[in-house]
């Protein structure tokens, strides 16, 4: 029995490596740190994570079926165009199911839930406050997963997930005065969702994630990502 569940766990590990080296480089995409046009060498990428080649191209292999990477015949993967517009469109789309399942949440939330999200917005405003950037991110994803819990709605949550996925949670506390705005949003919201104001709940949440969007275009504007390509045209 051990040994089975020995090999299961190794299973588990060898799937969630590529699903790392996905993670890894998107975040390199998205944050700029890897601008389109530009090869992506496998060896850093497995040294970075920690892992050996195969896991690699198949995590590379995941990305170019999102759009981030196009796979050049014999001479590998290359970073795929990344314009102002597919930004706005991820968290135009992260919006739009979030803000349903916030007003599904405005309805069907329970006491422990509440005092769940409670928590968590005190909890932010004390890691704000003691500059924890990476507590304030993990706190933030957790705020909106306490919501879509509470919407009771697995198959719209798993959409959603799917969106997620291309933008790391980790990035968000980088992008300039999206802190500053979720510590004003996040109250706005559970306040919304404890009066059972669904609607507001609603159109909260995808103002805020709309506009979380917008800082990240203006955020990458000022590290030059498409700086190239202005000069070009």
């Amino acid at each position: 029995m051990v040994e089975v569940s020995a090999v299961r766990g190794a299973g588990a590990r060898r799937q969630q490596l590529p699903e790392e080296v996905a993670a890894y480089v998107r975040e390199l995409i998205i944050s700029g740190e890897v601008r389109p046009g530009e090869f992506l060498r496998m060896e850093p990428i497995a040294e970075a994570v920690g892992v050996s080649n195969t896991p690699v191209r198949e995590g590379l292999l995941s990305l170019r079926s999102e759009g981030f990477v196009e796979l050049v015949p014999r001479r590998g993967f290359v970073v795929a165009s990344f314009t102002r517009q597919d930004v706005r469109d991820l968290f135009w789309a992260q919006a739009q199911l979030a803000g349903e399942l916030a007003a599904r949440a405005a309805k069907a939330i329970t006491p422990d839930q509440l005092a769940v999200l409670e928590a968590n917005v005190a909890d932010y405003e004390k890691a704000f406050a003691a500059g924890d950037q990476e507590q304030v991110a993990d706190l933030g994803h957790q705020f909106h997963r306490q919501i879509n819990l509470a919407a009771d709605s697995h198959r719209l949550a798993l959409l959603l997930g799917t969106v997620v996925s291309q933008l790391p949670n980790r990035f968000y506390a980088q992008i300039e005065g999206h802190v500053g705005g979720t510590r004003q949003a996040h109250p706005l919201i559970l306040d919304a969702i404890r009066k059972r104001a669904s609607r507001q709940a609603r159109s909260l949440i995808s103002e805020h994630l709309r506009e979380g969007g917008d800082q990240l275009v203006a955020m990458l504007e000022e590290r030059g990502m498409w700086a190239e390509a202005q000069t070009a045209s």
